[in-house]
């Protein structure tokens, strides 16, 4: 039962007045007295161990000998007890020593040189890490609130440690937030709810999570809180005969098969009460499963043995039965759940596992320590894989908001559980399709994902995966990630791996197009090639990147695909550049290149066939469609194509005429584009339907349409997003739909 259970409040009230400081001999035997008490459970820990945590102790206790808490406590029995949960989850010496000096470089003057020279690299890594983290502030804005918890994000990744004792300590922080200003309460338990609870629940610390769940809800809510408190007392008191005969018959028939078991009572937590109530508009005379037992065996074929012997003893509740051991959940917990009909008929949960399911199962990461001081068996098998998850997500996102999107995404899984070809069984999100599941085994599958099977069913790419599904992807070496995609990837790390790989491959792109564009931009310069990156020409590349300020060649490329750089004004500079080390332009080749008919600077034609990535935009104002005469503007976040007589090219060209490129339409073109028209009709009935169908005769796909309300005058303007391959066929559903007798006219839309 958590801190926030054994609490009682007969009715919510502020907190109370700050307490008078007690004196320097009382302050120092109410340390002292703490302190013991820590030791009492230190003694998993050798003598050496032992003794580095009282010299941290010591040291600690002076650093924060003039302050206080709000309680009136002397300051270091908050580190104090921060240790002390950390020694329940029987955390090495060096984590106990960092959690007794977490504060002391934030509070006082202490530098991590000072820490490295007393207590080794270890505990000042350890601390300045925690230090960090107590710099964050989350808040309502989503920018803030995605670096804070990137920097929380790499304390994890150097030492998981960090965030244990960050947990420890937000838990006692919560513990006694009644002694907090009652201004603080709602900030910090909304932070605790929504940041740390889940991080402790992804860690596995199930009874961390739990508590800190309730004390947020105590503090948020304090009128519910006291509400739902009184109202378990009381059904605590009228089942307690109920529950120790449940407790008595369950033993007696454990005993009778021989089968060694610890069984204890459990009650639900409140605000798992609270949110059940709440989505299910219930009240409290209506909830059941308010009590339970969990069940400890010394194996795990006893685990299913217990199983049996409770379903002979009780009816079991049909679809309240969960194997968590075959199929552990993703932070590694593993239990059977079984729900059955008691006396009478009060339905009680119980959870059976082995004692060394129950470790992972309340300190989840943390267990590892508490392995490796009892028994030293191998913790390999507890999930790591969400922090990694996380991890290669922060690798590949740079945009804070971005970043939080997908952190959200796997902070808060609702785990289904499916297998691959080979058995092997894996733990996704709720509504994740096939694609999270291709990126979830590699992401060189995910990239080269071209189709996939479930149940040895071929199924489309965005179909999403439900618990006990075979997965099968099938790959091809020339496949790549398809934008769309992001429309319906659930999980964080799919993703960003999709987008950084669209990225990358924009770039890629933005760089071909930028050296064409400088190639061409020369040319009429009088130069035939763009100069090699040799010793020979090494002056020139370094003149022209101090100029443009890129870093690198490729770089400036880039920059040029994208728009950012100008290719003329680049090729005139490094033609300039190019003659102080006697390079002489050709003047023939100027004659044949570098005018066109308008008397325009001429930088060349680029085609395009519609397989261009994010680096070719096609201009939504006009929607220019093969056929179309257009034009290519480098506005800076790359090419934009417009429709030659779209009236917004038709400005940008008159005040940045250096900016437009020549852009033609390739013979093979691979997709087809969208296109605006309107259609106005007269107001008869199932138009819209004659409409409709006449664009489906021409074989051009609806994206999407909007109606005006004209019916006053009789008409009505139907506005259509339509997908074509070409100009001619669009064409040929224009004519058709005059034909229509209810449409007065249809027409193209170009802005």
């Amino acid at each position: 039962m958590t801190a926030a259970q054994n609490s009682t409040i007969a009715s919510p009230t502020p907190a109370p007045a700050k307490p008078q400081r007690m004196s320097a001999e009382q302050a120092g035997s109410v340390s002292a007295a703490a302190f013991a008490g820590l030791m009492e459970h230190l003694g998993y820990l050798d003598a050496d161990s032992q003794e580095r945590v009282r010299q941290a102790y010591i040291y600690a206790d002076h650093a924060h000998s003039d302050q206080w808490r709000s309680s009136g406590d002397p300051y270091i029995t908050h580190p104090i007890a921060v240790t002390g949960i950390c020694a329940n989850w029987k955390l090495d010496a060096p984590a106990l020593m960092a959690a007794l000096l977490h504060d002391s470089m934030e509070d006082c003057g202490i530098t991590k040189a000072d820490l490295e020279e007393r207590f080794g690299q270890d505990v000042a890594e350890l601390v300045d890490g925690l230090t960090k983290l107590d710099k964050l502030q989350f808040n309502t804005r989503e920018e803030s609130q995605a670096e804070s918890f990137r920097k929380m994000l790499l304390a994890m990744a150097r030492d998981v440690r960090v965030i244990l004792i960050k947990l420890a300590d937000r838990t006692h922080n919560m513990r006694t937030m009644s002694d907090m200003p009652r201004s603080k309460w709602g900030r910090i338990s909304s932070e605790t709810l929504e940041i740390y609870a889940p991080i402790a629940h992804r860690l596995g610390l199930n009874q961390t999570y739990r508590e800190l769940q309730d004390l947020s809800f105590k503090h948020l809510h304090p009128w519910r809180y006291a509400t739902l408190e009184k109202a378990i007392g009381r059904s605590r008191t009228r089942r307690r005969d109920l529950v120790q005969r449940v407790q008595d018959e369950v033993n007696a028939e454990f005993t009778k098969q021989g089968l060694p078991a610890r069984l204890l009572g459990r009650e639900s937590t409140l605000y798992s009460l609270y949110l059940r109530m709440q989505k299910n508009q219930l009240s409290f005379a209506k909830v059941t499963d308010i009590y339970g037992f969990r069940i400890m065996v010394p194996k795990v074929l006893d685990c299913y043995t217990a199983l049996g012997v409770l379903h002979q003893k009780y009816k079991p509740m049909p679809g309240r039965f969960k194997d968590y051991i075959a199929i552990a959940k993703s932070n590694g917990y593993q239990s059977l759940h079984t729900t059955l009909v008691g006396p009478s008929s009060v339905s009680i949960e119980f959870q059976i596992r082995t004692e060394e399911m129950n470790i992972v199962a309340e300190a989840g990461v943390a267990a590892h320590w508490l392995y490796k001081a009892q028994q030293g068996h191998d913790s390999e098998h507890l999930s790591t894989q969400w922090l990694q998850s996380l991890l290669d997500i922060q690798n590949e996102t740079r945009d804070a908001a971005e970043f939080w999107d997908h952190v959200k995404v796997d902070l808060f899984p609702d785990a289904v559980y499916v297998f691959t070809p080979k058995s092997e069984i894996m733990a996704m999100p709720r509504g994740a399709t096939v694609v999270d599941f291709a990126y979830a085994i590699h992401s060189k599958i995910g990239n080269r994902t071209t189709a996939a099977k479930i149940n040895d069913e071929e199924v489309p790419l965005r179909t999403e995966l439900k618990s006990g599904d075979v997965v099968q992807i099938i790959t091809s070496e020339s496949s790549t990630p398809n934008p769309a995609w992001l429309s319906f990837v659930k999980t964080g790390r799919a993703r960003s791996k999709i987008r950084s790989f669209l990225k990358n491959a924009a770039q890629s792109e933005a760089g071909q197009l930028g050296e064409t564009l400088l190639a061409q931009a020369l040319r009429a310069e009088g130069i035939d090639a763009i100069p090699p990156q040799d010793d020979a020409n090494k002056p020139v590349w370094e003149e022209i990147l101090r100029t443009t300020g890129n870093r690198a060649p490729a770089d400036l490329m880039v920059d040029i695909g994208m728009g950012r750089r100008i290719a003329s004004l680049v090729a005139a500079r490094m033609t300039t550049f190019m003659a102080r080390q006697g390079v002489r332009p050709d003047a023939l080749l100027i004659t044949q290149e570098r005018f066109n008919t308008d008397n325009r600077p001429f930088q060349g034609a680029v085609t395009l066939n519609g397989d261009e990535s994010s680096s070719v935009h096609y201009s939504h104002c006009c929607r220019p469609v093969p056929g179309d005469p257009i034009l290519g503007y480098l506005g800076g976040q790359g090419l934009v194509v417009h429709h030659a007589q779209c009236h917004n090219a038709i400005k940008l060209r008159e005040k940045d005429a250096d900016r437009f490129i020549t852009v033609d339409w390739a013979d093979d073109i691979t997709r087809v584009f969208e296109a605006g028209i309107v259609v106005t009709v007269q107001n008869n009935k199932g138009v819209l339907a004659r409409v409709a169908a006449e664009l489906a005769n021409a074989e051009a796909d609806i994206v999407r349409v909007e109606m005006t309300d004209e019916v006053a005058v009789g008409t009505t303007d139907l506005r259509f997003v339509i997908s074509v391959h070409n100009n001619v066929q669009l064409e040929n559903a224009l004519r058709n739909l005059r034909r229509l007798h209810s449409v007065v006219r249809a027409g193209r839309v170009i802005a």
